[in-house]
């Protein structure tokens, strides 16, 4: 025997099911993931892009955010992001670790197209700075089979 109300049906009762999907909810998820996107974008930008060499050496652990120069594939010389000219580059190290005050290490990151020779002179322009610590940026060899000499 089955229960049932005493009163009066109501017209909800009599009403079927609604089988259509509130979207509310689901417009509110996806603006909500649109704009941390929009936030997390410009942070995944290292700098400027430059195809580099890869390398098998060990990543080195940081102790303060480095000074990166990047030679890119036509010659230009960035410090950070913004372009400078070689000539003003050891000037503008100079005064960049004075305002940090810091020791951080300097790192040259140049794309595989550039001539060895271009890169080492932008390296002779960080030491001429008084910069002890300077460092070449490479990506590191895809995982797979050791390369062996012919």
């Amino acid at each position: 025997m089955a229960m049932t109300p005493t009163g009066p049906a109501t017209e909800d009762e009599d009403a079927p099911p609604m089988s259509e999907i509130n979207v509310t909810p689901f417009v509110d998820v996806m603006l909500v993931l649109l704009i941390i996107f929009m936030v997390a974008a410009p942070m995944m930008m290292v700098g400027v892009p430059v195809q580099l060499p890869q390398t098998s050496a060990a990543h080195i652990a940081q102790t303060a955010p480095p000074v990166v120069i990047t030679v890119a594939r036509d010659g230009r010389v960035f410090l950070r992001q913004e372009e400078v000219t070689e000539a003003d580059l050891a000037a503008r190290i100079r005064s960049l670790r004075e305002a940090e005050a810091n020791d951080a290490p300097v790192y040259v990151r140049g794309d595989r197209s550039v001539p060895y020779g271009d890169v080492m002179r932008v390296m002779g322009r960080v030491t001429a700075a008084g910069v002890t610590r300077v460092s070449l940026i490479a990506e590191g060899e895809p995982a797979g089979p050791a390369i062996q000499a012919r």
